[in-house]
């Protein structure tokens, strides 16, 4: 059974960077695509990227401009979501899921909160 769990801080400063890991058990990163997605309170799911951990390889939603970055680290099965310069308007439940397509997924964390905020 594929399992995802997101592990970080769940408060974040503004103007600092959020980092989230996902670790993955009962398949490798090498053999998918793998997201990142948030949802804010009150709002929609909203895609952030994913990785293709094998060739490193990575696509980003351009509305969060160059402040996203995605790495993956095979030897562990996990994968990292970097997001600097962080606001509130970045306080969403994050989650990390297997993609199933090119905006598809199967298989989702449960989901992390991350507050960003003095």
């Amino acid at each position: 059974q594929v399992q995802l769990q997101e592990s970080g801080p769940g408060l974040v400063k503004p103007s600092e960077t959020l980092s989230l890991t996902c670790t993955v058990s009962g398949d490798s990163i090498t053999t998918n695509y793998w997201s990142w997605i948030r949802q804010p309170p009150g709002k929609g799911l909203q895609w952030i990227g994913f990785i293709y951990p094998t060739s490193g390889r990575t696509w980003y939603n351009a509305t969060l401009g160059s402040r996203t970055s995605i790495s993956g680290d095979t030897s562990k099965n996990q994968f990292t979501l970097h997001l600097n310069s962080v606001t509130p308007e970045d306080t969403a439940v994050y989650y990390c899921a297997r993609n199933r397509g090119w905006f598809q997924w199967d298989y989702w964390g449960q989901g992390t909160q991350v507050t960003v905020s003095l």
